[in-house]
């Protein structure tokens, strides 16, 4: 693969009937490439983690997928109503997901430590009251 390929999806809050339909695209897209398991495995996690806090704490947003031969990007925008404390919210276990959706088996605060987990590359950027945009990065040379 000498070129790029870009990928994009949209977000919607609370739906989680389509949750995770980005990662899984992406996943199967990057096994049709021929890249590396190990690799796979990690953006989908990172992906997937990223995708469900989006459902959970966001009014909806956007995914690009930027697959060139060096790098796997992974930028997810949203809408809502940001991370107040990016610090406290790394912090493995820290969750503010709502009741309701701690019973779906979500929200157990382990979104973000496993991004920066299974990524080689992860920026937050967020703004109380208007969004968040993350991104991250899988090297795959």
């Amino acid at each position: 693969m000498n070129e790029s390929i870009t990928l994009n999806y949209d977000v919607d809050s609370s739906d989680f009937t389509r949750a995770g339909e980005a990662s899984s695209n992406v996943k199967r897209t990057l096994k049709l490439m021929d890249v590396d398991p190990e690799i796979v495995r990690r953006v989908a996690i990172s992906l997937y983690e990223g995708e469900i806090n989006m459902v959970i704490h966001s009014y909806g947003g956007e995914i690009k997928v930027i697959i060139t031969p060096d790098e796997i990007e992974m930028v997810l925008r949203d809408k809502g109503p940001g991370i107040e404390d990016t610090e406290l919210a790394m912090k493995a276990g820290y969750s503010t997901a709502p009741d309701n959706i701690r019973s779906l088996g979500f929200g157990a605060g382990m979104g973000l430590p496993n991004m920066k987990r299974y990524s080689d590359d992860l920026k937050i950027e967020s703004k109380v009251g208007v969004g968040t945009t993350v991104r991250m990065k899988v090297y795959i040379s």
